[in-house]
């Protein structure tokens, strides 16, 4: 008899410990989702910020643009030296850019 009263007494301990595990393991899924939830709020915020900036961003470069063509059709011959240059900055750019990207994913 005092076997069964010890087994019963281990197998309560571990139902009450297989218990407590399962709340623990409820708690970190809810802490889990919680997070990721904050995370996903977050990507999205700066995902919209992104957005904004970059169609601001795109609304001036569209107002730079008509002031670089009215100077073009005004000015041709000094259009005809400067964008050149200007094509060769850009690809430089790139290129320097493109460097940047390739070392930091190293």
């Amino acid at each position: 008899m005092a076997e069964t009263n010890s087994a019963q007494a281990v197998r309560e301990t571990l139902e009450a410990q297989i218990a407590e595990l399962r709340d623990e393991m409820a708690s970190l899924g809810k802490s889990i989702k919680a997070r990721a939830s904050d995370v996903a709020d977050d990507a999205e915020d700066a995902f919209n910020d992104m957005r904004s900036k970059a169609n601001g961003a795109m609304k001036e470069a569209g107002r730079k643009a008509r002031v670089v063509s009215e100077a073009v059709g005004e000015h041709p011959g000094t259009a005809a030296a400067v964008l050149p240059s200007a094509g060769l900055m850009g690809i430089m750019i790139g290129f320097a850019a493109g460097y940047l990207i390739a070392s930091s994913k190293r």
